[in-house]
């Protein structure tokens, strides 16, 4: 067995000395306790910015800037639009369609806004809908924010036109003719009894036609819902009798609680095969649509037989006299349950009724009293309407004739050979012509209408 020799592992060599700074020596003991100071770190190594880098930051940085300059002008714009404008009063302004710069050199003028520029850049960016044009009440002191919110709204000035009850259709279309903020023309005159009178409400711009076509349509929505509701007594076999009876009663009071008895009377009268012997019957007769003679009905008038004339034909006429309004339309659908035959004038704007003819005789005497008691107080009065007898010159047959509705009877103009005219008022019972007292037109006793002598005239269209 080999047997290692034992060798001696060299002595470990001695630690190198650390290397230390070249320190001076203390010059003194106090000098050798100070501190040393530290050494200054290393300074960081400088690292170049790719181009892409320093472009992001570049266009943050820019946004950033532009963002708060955007915020800081829609505060101040926001500030100026909401601020009072310079108009002094409410104002209505037609807006024309234009353009919104047009719009508001328009709007400029008229004193609305101040700045023109300001509302341009409220409207194309500050909106999202379009602004309309049409005729808009302007209030004191609107800003350019409340300005553009009435155009964006479209709520133009509503205007109105009225319509009384028991006017004819001519003269509807008279009335819609004269009224200079609707436009446009009216095809044809619409039939008797075919509109509604009330108020309608429309704006600037509307047509005439489009009035007309709403009076149609509501007339029969409103008889539709009457004549549903009816009285089955009532002696109507249409609904355009009853339109037919209502425009007599429209014609003949004007005073809403005296319709459903006025109605009851015609009704009474009906059901005994009575003339209704209605005044403003025979008026229709003889001047159809103008509705009016400008003065009091004449005894040869009375005598003239006509399509209209209920003192001389039997139950209703053949159309409407009138437009009756929703209330006469309600009174012949549902009268007053009464036996009152005859009404005449009290003086007071009403009626007084009777049963029997001697009580109403004893009316129209008060009437009389009543009638010469004002004309005494004032001589030159038109107090109630008279049925006057004509003078020879002022005979209605002598007068050249007037063509009416298309339909309707002929009618004559009114006048004299020598331009005078009678009373300016038209015909009413209780006078000392009234032919209620009559016997040729005594109620109670039946009469056949004479045969005409001239060409009978087609009835009006209903």
């Amino acid at each position: 067995m080999f047997r290692r020799s034992k060798t001696q592992d060299p002595a470990p060599s001695a630690p190198e000395p650390v290397s230390q700074p070249n320190r001076l020596a203390p010059r003194s003991p106090s000098e050798a306790i100070k501190p040393t100071a530290a050494p200054p770190p290393p300074e960081k190594p400088v690292r170049e910015r790719g181009g892409l880098l320093s472009a992001v930051s570049g266009f943050l940085t820019l946004f950033v800037i532009l963002g708060l300059g955007a915020i800081l002008g829609l505060v101040v714009l926001e500030r100026q639009t909401n601020e009072a404008g310079p108009l002094a009063a409410d104002k209505v302004v037609v807006v024309p369609r234009s353009s919104v710069g047009e719009m508001a050199e328009l709007l400029q003028r008229e004193g609305v806004i101040a700045h023109p520029m300001l509302f341009e850049l409220t409207a194309r960016f500050g909106r999202k809908a379009a602004l309309k044009a049409g005729e808009y009440n302007f209030k004191a002191h609107a800003s350019i924010d409340d300005v553009v919110d009435v155009l964006v709204q479209g709520r133009p000035v509503q205007h109105a036109i009225t319509f009384p009850e028991g006017l004819t259709s001519e003269q509807i279309v008279a009335r819609l003719n004269d009224n200079d903020v609707l436009t446009g023309d009216i095809n044809e005159t619409p039939p008797e009894g075919s509109l509604l009178p009330d108020t309608y409400k429309f704006e600037r711009g509307d047509s005439r036609q489009k009035i007309l076509n709403l009076m149609r349509t509501k007339q029969r929505e409103v008889l539709s819902q009457i004549w549903a509701r009816r009285s089955p007594d009532v002696p109507v076999r249409t609904p355009q009798e009853m339109v037919t009876l209502a425009s007599i009663v429209e014609k003949e009071t004007g005073r809403a609680d005296e319709r459903p008895r006025v109605a009851g009377v015609f009704v009474n009268r009906l059901q005994k095969r009575m003339r209704l012997q209605s005044d403003p019957t025979i008026v229709y007769g003889l001047v159809g649509g103008r509705g009016t003679l400008g003065r009091g009905i004449l005894r040869s008038e009375i005598d003239r037989v006509t399509p209209y004339n209920t003192y001389a034909i039997e139950g209703l006429p053949p159309g409407p006299i009138a437009n009756p309004g929703r209330a006469a339309l309600e009174a012949v659908a549902n009268p007053s349950r009464t036996k009152d035959l005859y009404f005449v004038a009290d003086g007071t704007g009403g009626h007084v009724f009777s049963e029997t003819l001697d009580a109403h005789n004893r009316n129209v005497a008060r009437w009389r009293q009543v009638e010469k008691a004002k004309t005494a107080a004032d001589p030159g009065s038109t107090v109630g309407v008279d049925k006057v007898e004509p003078p020879p010159q002022a005979d209605p047959t002598a007068l050249p004739p007037r063509t009416g509705l298309p339909g309707a009877p002929l009618a004559y103009d009114g006048s004299d050979a020598a331009g005078a005219r009678s009373r300016a008022f038209d015909a009413s019972e209780g006078t000392a012509r009234d032919p209620l007292r009559n016997k040729t037109f005594d109620l109670n006793s039946p009469k056949t209408v004479p045969v005409l002598s001239q060409p009978k005239t087609a009835p009006a269209s209903r």
